[in-house]
């Protein structure tokens, strides 16, 4: 069965998005291997603020070969948003009601894991759904003090089992997590 793997850039200190939405203090290096993760995914699912910022953004001109791949690759896997709001996009799939029963409808379908990208409101439901099955963090070595929190308006424990720890030549520290309940199915 597929996975959701919510990965996600973080500030030491515990915020995706400074408080005006910021998120220049992102470090993208080259030993990521971003492209490594998006080949293991076939979906991505947006809340859609996310979506309408990110999901079909095009590189400038000036962009680098690597950055119009990257984001190639991006656009090249099926798009959910998740939104109140219904609409037609030739680009994307968007899903009003329902989520916990949807998602388990898709997470059943053949193929790559799931990528969580986000918002914040939208990885909040999915959390507080127990829907998130693998926590892949990227811990950026910047400190906001103020901003939207990764972790916000939860109301249970979440118990996790560490399996990887990636350490990056920008002193990003990537934390790969599963939940206990994929853990202990295998």
């Amino acid at each position: 069965m597929k996975k959701i793997v919510l990965d996600l850039a973080v500030t030491l200190d515990g915020f995706i998005e400074g408080p005006n939405g910021e998120i220049d203090w992102c470090i993208m290096d080259d030993d990521m291997d971003l492209e490594g993760f998006l080949s293991g995914i076939d979906t991505i699912f947006y809340g859609r603020v996310s979506y309408d910022m990110w999901g079909n953004y095009q590189p400038g001109s000036d962009a680098s070969e690597a950055e119009k791949s990257l984001w190639a690759a991006v656009h090249s896997k099926k798009k959910i948003v998740f939104s109140s709001q219904q609409r037609q996009d030739a680009n994307a799939t968007f899903i009003s009601s329902n989520i916990p029963a949807k998602v388990a409808e898709i997470k059943k379908q053949g193929g790559k894991d799931i990528w969580l990208y986000g918002g914040a409101s939208l990885i909040t439901t999915f959390i507080q759904h127990g829907m998130i099955d693998v926590y892949r963090i990227s811990v950026h070595p910047t400190v906001l003090g103020a901003g939207k929190p990764l972790f916000a308006n939860l109301k249970d424990r979440i118990d996790l089992q560490l399996t990887e720890v990636n350490r990056f030549k920008s002193g990003v520290v990537q934390l790969i997590y599963e939940t206990k309940s994929i853990e202990s199915s295998n």
